[in-house]
């Protein structure tokens, strides 16, 4: 048995976590809300769990690494700093950061760029998500990383070739583009399609996330696994085995 601590554990994924920590058998142990000061709490916990904000970050992973306990950072929205602060951490400790926890998005991302590197530059790829109206970040952290899957496999930044922005009149799609559509409203938990479309042929890969508990399962079962690992950077993939 595992003791859990949680960062951001008052919102709704906290709260879904918690329920997840203890479906598995293990013990929800502290609980840091957004504003408070992790650091004297983490030294009772095996591991810790953040889906909190990007701001709370760096202050996140300078107490997972203070206390020595890997950290699983599932908050979404993150920029260029945060990513280097979490590499500089994952020197001294586990890290594994993703934009979703699902099993099922893990393995879909996986099929994404199998079928990306087959397929080749011919075939468009365009990533639409939607989920609920109170979602405050677009495209989802989800919809990054499936486009992540994607670009890698065609040996190309995301950023050189992400598309979200179409408006008015935008001219002949660019071949090699990934594009990405966003929609939102209604309580829907997450949905994600990745469509490949060729000449007179299209493949749609999709998942539909149906309940909030799916990424907390997921995250549970990932931060749990990371408990002994060595410092470093880890993935949804290495828990899978992919």
């Amino acid at each position: 048995m595992a003791q859990f601590a949680i960062i951001g554990h008052k919102g709704r994924m906290g709260q879904a976590l918690a329920a997840a920590i203890e479906e598995a058998g293990h013990e929800f142990k502290v609980g840091v809300d957004l504003g408070g000061d992790p650091a004297p709490l983490l030294g009772q916990c095996d591991v810790v769990v953040d889906f909190s904000s990007p701001d709370a970050l760096a202050t996140n992973l300078k107490a997972a690494k203070g206390a020595g306990i890997p950290i699983l950072v599932g908050t979404t929205g993150l920029e260029q700093e945060h990513f280097v602060a979490l590499a500089e951490a994952a020197k001294s400790i586990p890290v594994l950061q993703t934009g979703n926890t699902s099993l099922g998005i893990t393995l879909l991302a996986h099929l994404v760029k199998k079928a990306a590197s087959r397929l080749g530059p011919d075939w468009d790829i365009e990533v639409l998500e939607m989920h609920h109206r109170m979602k405050v970040d677009a495209p989802s952290g989800t919809a990054k990383l499936l486009g992540e899957a994607a670009a890698e496999a065609r040996g190309v930044n995301l950023s050189d070739a992400m598309d979200s922005g179409r408006h008015g009149q935008t001219g002949a799609r660019r071949k090699g583009d990934i594009g990405f559509a966003t929609l939102r409203g209604g309580t829907v938990a997450g949905d994600h399609n990745v469509i490949l479309a060729g000449n007179e042929e299209r493949i749609t890969l999709s998942h539909s996330a149906e309940n909030r508990m799916i990424f907390a399962r997921g995250a549970v079962k990932a931060a749990a696994w990371l408990i002994g690992k060595g410092a470093g950077r880890y993935s949804m993939n290495d828990v899978l085995g992919l």
